[in-house]
């Protein structure tokens, strides 16, 4: 499997990252750092992307329902040189499905997901996944 995609920037404004049909704006200068999302998030953003889609697949894989899914995404940047040292996520899965053995989907997103085993290569990344029924 292969991927391509282009960026583009225009110089002292936003960037921006055209994808299928859709299109994503990042900030490039400090003008939009409060508006935008930077590199770093958009890096986070993915790999957060990476586990919600695994939660899909394996939902299929492992016949269990859940009516949503919500991730949070901490890291820590160290300055020198500059790279993600530390991520840690909270996943949240919301179903009622006695199927769903969270420790094995846990499991499986951590062995299976692309981004996932791309990023462990070079940071620690720790997690946690909990199960809330639904009302």
């Amino acid at each position: 499997m292969k991927y391509h995609i282009k960026a583009y920037s225009i110089s002292n404004k936003e960037a921006m990252l055209p994808i299928k049909q859709e299109s994503i704006n990042f900030g490039t200068t400090s003008k939009s750092a409060d508006t935008l999302p930077n590199p770093a998030e958009l890096f986070l953003g993915s790999f957060a992307s990476c586990i919600l889609k695994n939660v899909e697949r394996f939902s299929g894989l492992m016949k269990f329902t859940y009516t949503k899914a919500s991730i949070e995404v901490n890291a820590t940047r160290l300055e020198n040189p500059p790279r993600m040292e530390n991520i840690i996520y909270n996943l949240t899965i919301y179903s009622n499905d006695k199927k769903l053995n969270s420790d094995l989907l846990k499991k499986n997103i951590e062995k299976f997901g692309t981004i996932y085993n791309t990023v462990k290569l070079s940071c620690t990344i720790s997690g946690t996944l909990r199960t809330i029924n639904n009302v």
